[in-house]
């Protein structure tokens, strides 16, 4: 009877051992948990992603319209009017900053290199703000509306931003 035991014993410990061994790798079931999680964590991740860059493409529009308004104020300040219109309507104009750069305009307009920039500026003389959902305008003298359009392209393509010297816009 006590062989009997010992055997049985011996037994049991030879068949866990052997069923230890077998256990080394994963299971399927394991490995479309884990696929299943990432693959949620991942739906979750990418559009908070981009909507943190989309943030920060505005990020620069808010800067750059906010400094113009201020040159603007100071152009103003020191030649009793603001800078007549400058630049072209609509998106892709890199040009643009030259012209707003020009001596005698807002030499201390620096929004960074035109080519990397996601969007593109103006300025529109004797113009205001009206509204700003929809953003519409109206003629005011003596003001002006610098207005900053996403190039397309970029996250920002369709985004219209602008600022008048009323301190009004849509940002």
């Amino acid at each position: 009877m006590e062989k009997d035991n010992r055997k049985i014993a011996r037994e049991t410990k030879t068949s866990r051992s052997v069923r230890m061994m077998n256990n080394k790798g994963i299971t399927l079931v394991e490995l479309l948990v884990v696929v299943a999680i990432i693959g949620i964590l991942a739906m979750i991740a990418v559009p908070t992603y981009l909507g943190q860059q989309k943030r920060a493409e505005r990020t620069e529009a808010s800067a750059n319209l906010q400094n113009l308004r201020l040159l603007e104020e100071q152009f103003y300040a020191e030649n009793a009017n603001y800078a007549a219109t400058t630049g072209a309507a609509g998106a892709n104009q890199p040009g643009n900053i030259a012209l707003i750069q020009a001596l005698g305009v807002l030499p201390g307009f620096k929004p960074g290199a035109g080519a990397s920039l996601s969007f593109s500026y103006r300025i529109v003389q004797n113009q205001q703000i009206t509204a700003t959902n929809p953003l519409t305008y109206g003629v005011l003298t003596p003001c002006f509306t610098a207005i900053a359009t996403g190039n397309t392209g970029k996250r920002v393509s369709a985004d219209v931003f602008a600022i008048d010297c009323n301190n009004i816009r849509n940002f």
